[in-house]
This record gives C-alpha cells, sequence and structure tokens, in this order.
C-alpha cells in the first residue's frame, strides 16, 4: 500500500505542475497569437493583391497594339481580371500617359528605339510581343528615274510622303532613318497623317510613298493589297541600319507572305524591324506579371508570318531594363505555384508566403533570445538573494543581531519557497536553499562560540 501510494503521490506531482503553469502558458499563448495577428495585418497591407482591372495604352484601332489588347483583354477576362485597352495616337503618346500618374494607365506597348530611356528611369518591361517591320508603300510611277524601285531611304528626296502621325512612334523612327539617309522633312514633302489618311491619299496618287511601321499581322496592312501599281519597297541597306541602330532587326519577308492570293510582297525582300514591347512602370505587381506573360505567350503563337514560333515574348531588342519577374518568367517559365495552381489560388498562396517569411524571419531569432532572456531573470533573482544572504553572513559576528539574522534567513528561505523557476533550472532553487541552509547553520555557529567565549 505504501508503495501504491508514493506511486500516486508522484504521478499527481506533474499534473499538479500543469496545473500551476497553464494559466501563465494560456496567457502568453494568446500574448503571442495576438502579436501574430497584429504583424500579419500589418504585412498585408503592405503588400497589396494584384489589381482586378489594368488599363493598357495600345495605338490605333486598325494596328497590332490594338488587336494584342483586345486578346489580352478576352484571357484575363476568364481569370477575373478586366483589361481596359485604351487607343491612342502610339507610342509618344503612350509614353506620356505612362509616366503621368493621373493618366490611370498602368501598362503600355512602346515601339522599340523611340524611348529616351534616361527620362523614364521609373519605367521596366515585362517583354518583346513581336517585330514591327518598317514597311514603305511606294507608288511605282513616282520612281520612274530608278525603274519603278525604291530600294533606299535616299530615293524619298523631293517627294510626298507621309512619314507617320504626331505623336506615333512612326514619326520618331522615321525622323531617325532619313536622317541616317542624309534627309531632313525639309528634303522632302513631309505629311503626317494617320494610317487610314496616309493610305487613301496614297491610292489616290497625292503621295508618292507612305512610311508605316506595323506588324505583318495587323489588319491595316491588307487595305494596300488590293491596289495595283503600289509596291513593298526592298531595303538593300538593311544590315547597315541594325548595325547604326542596335534595335533594329534584319528580317526577311518571303515572297507572298502578306498574301498568297495577291502576291505581296512579289518577291523576297529585306526590311527592319524595331520590337514592340509591354512597358510598366518597376512597381508593377509580380502576380500581373505572371498572368500576363502567360497568357501573352499563348496569344503570340499565332504571330508567326516573320518570326519563328515562340520566338516571343522574349527579351529581345527592349530599350527599358527587364523586370525582374518577368525575366524570371522568361527565363525559368511560370513558377511552381502558377504552374499547378488557378492563378488566384496561386496569387493568395504566394501572398501568405510573402507574409509567412518575414515573419519567420523576426520570430526565429525571437525565440533564440528566450532561453537567455529566462536564464538572465533566473540569476537576477537569484543575485538579489545572494546580496542579502551575504549581508546576513557579515552580520553574523555581531552578538546582538542573533535573532534579527535567524529571522532575515526564514524570510530568504520563504522567498526561495516560493521562487518561480523554470523545471531545467530546479538545480538552481536547490543549490540556493543549500547555501541557505549553510548560512543558517554559519550562524547558530558563530553564536554558539561567541556564547562559549563569554562562559
Amino acid at each position: 500500500m505504501t508503495n501504491k501510494s508514493s506511486l500516486s503521490k508522484i504521478g499527481k506531482k506533474p499534473m499538479r505542475f500543469l496545473q500551476k503553469y497553464r494559466n501563465k502558458y494560456i496567457t502568453w499563448s494568446l500574448a503571442f497569437l495576438a502579436l501574430l495577428t497584429v504583424l500579419f495585418v500589418i504585412l498585408w497591407q503592405l503588400i497589396p493583391a494584384p489589381p482586378k482591372k489594368i488599363v493598357l495604352a495600345t495605338g490605333g484601332t486598325s494596328g497590332l497594339y490594338y488587336a494584342f489588347g483586345e486578346k489580352l483583354k478576352t484571357e484575363l477576362a476568364k481569370e477575373g481580371v478586366e483589361v481596359e485597352v485604351k487607343s491612342t495616337a502610339g507610342t509618344v503618346e503612350n509614353l506620356a500617359l505612362l509616366s503621368d500618374p493621373k493618366s490611370g494607365i498602368d501598362l503600355a506597348i512602346i515601339q522599340g528605339g523611340v524611348a529616351e530611356v534616361d527620362h523614364y528611369p521609373e519605367f521596366v518591361s515585362l517583354a518583346g510581343l513581336f517585330y514591327e517591320p518598317i514597311w514603305v508603300w511606294y507608288r511605282e510611277d513616282s520612281f520612274k528615274e530608278s525603274d519603278n524601285r525604291l530600294t533606299e531611304f535616299s530615293q524619298l528626296r523631293g517627294k510626298k510622303v507621309a512619314i507617320g502621325s504626331k505623336g506615333s512612334g512612326t514619326l520618331v523612327l522615321t525622323q531617325k532613318l532619313l536622317q541616317a539617309s542624309g534627309l531632313s522633312e525639309n528634303n522632302i514633302n513631309a505629311e503626317y497623317l494617320s494610317t487610314e489618311d496616309a493610305r487613301l491619299k496614297l491610292v489616290s496618287s497625292q503621295l508618292d510613298a507612305v512610311i508605316l511601321v506595323s506588324g505583318a499581322e495587323a489588319p491595316s496592312l491588307k487595305d494596300y493589297l488590293y491596289y495595283p501599281g503600289i509596291r513593298i519597297m526592298q531595303l538593300e541597306q538593311a544590315e547597315a541600319f541594325t548595325r547604326i541602330f542596335p534595335y533594329l532587326t534584319k528580317l526577311n519577308a518571303p515572297r507572298g507572305v502578306l498574301s498568297i492570293e495577291f502576291d505581296r510582297p512579289r518577291r523576297d525582300i529585306d526590311l527592319i524591324a524595331p520590337t514592340a514591347a509591354l512597358v510598366a512602370k518597376s512597381n508593377v505587381n509580380p502576380a500581373i506579371v505572371s498572368l500576363i506573360l502567360d497568357n501573352a505567350q499563348d496569344i503570340l503563337k499565332t504571330n508567326s508570318k516573320l518570326q519563328k514560333p515562340g520566338q516571343f515574348p522574349s527579351q529581345i531588342g527592349l530599350d527599358f531594363p527587364m523586370q525582374s519577374d518577368a525575366e524570371n518568367y522568361l527565363n525559368d517559365g511560370p513558377s511552381f505555384l502558377h504552374r499547378h495552381l488557378p492563378y488566384g489560388t496561386a496569387v493568395w498562396v504566394a501572398r501568405i508566403a510573402k507574409i509567412l517569411i518575414p515573419l519567420l524571419a523576426i520570430l526565429i531569432p525571437l525565440f533564440s533570445y528566450v532561453p537567455s532572456l529566462q536564464n538572465f531573470r533566473l540569476k537576477l533573482k537569484l543575485s538579489r538573494i545572494y546580496t542579502q544572504l551575504k549581508v546576513i553572513e557579515k552580520n553574523a559576528l555581531d552578538p546582538n543581531r542573533f535573532e534579527e539574522n535567524m529571522n532575515d534567513v526564514a524570510k530568504i528561505q520563504e522567498q526561495a519557497n516560493h521562487l518561480k523557476i523554470p523545471a531545467l533550472d530546479t538545480k538552481e532553487l536547490y543549490d540556493l536553499k543549500g547555501h541557505i541552509d549553510e548560512v543558517r547553520e554559519r550562524i547558530k555557529q558563530i553564536h554558539a562560540s561567541i556564547q562559549e567565549e563569554k562562559k
């Protein structure tokens, strides 16, 4: 019976220990959860969710920029993201709109070689979308002096030429090409017309040539196919232009690539082309970048007349530096989350991960200091008691303070009995009690010795 009773008492000790500290642990746990909640809410606000709506500045409604924007709008709508496609005059206007915080523009399609990059340090490239060849449509009868053929920009001297509308990238790029060819707008009869107005004037013999920058798939090019006597310039200096202007790429347009029915062009021709790029501000949301590039890849698979399948989106021929998430996507493909989860789910998981990582970075070092802090507090408590013992031991030689010293030791003993010490530091408590007993015995011995001397 005695053994069972002893075992029962031993078994009850852990329960008493748990009951003793239960409230303390609950309090600390609730405080910890409250801290985590506060930090989570703060980080949740600092890491915004991707937008549900984006505004994309494109170009004229008959161009490839606008056509791409409409396709992107359709695809992103399936993921719950609204895309507002804004028709503009072109690259120059797009640059102005994107740099204006009041415009509401989030993304813009920019023609390569137009922007003064230093003027827009906050801009980043998400991807090159497609080549935009420079097409020079001309009337054969306007170039009789060269066998009805146009092969160099210098042949445009004195001719009536549409060189792009105000605010368009076509105008800016044309001015650079003309200057490199020894021409200026004063050497030609330049007209600043929209794509449609330029075409109407060319077919009605009011213009000799039209310079147009557009992807081979642009609807606007089809309007030139039906008119006899209008041809496409074969640029024999194409290679030279790409050496002078690194953002230009030399392309070969095979015979009939625009239309086999109308046999346009009528023979293989060389072209030069900048790259149209999707541009945003540096604070663009990373999740929306992955979504756009994922859908752009599918859209651009059909744009293959003058480029290899899968060549775009790419990092080639870009004016602005690559956005880091876009660069990772183009190099390595979509992230693990975006490959295996729906867009909405992947966004939330990624957002929570971005919050948990900083929290762990804060809490892990914090937890490592908890034992040290507890040890410091324990040493501080013990130090105070040992200081009191030292004073009592010093006073032990005073025969008149025996009762006072014994009372002081009893008080210290009472403190030790109520001292809360972690289970792992129990040895410190028993060492203290042993030292208290030693001081008590020493006081008694000294007192007995003094009494003996008095006798």
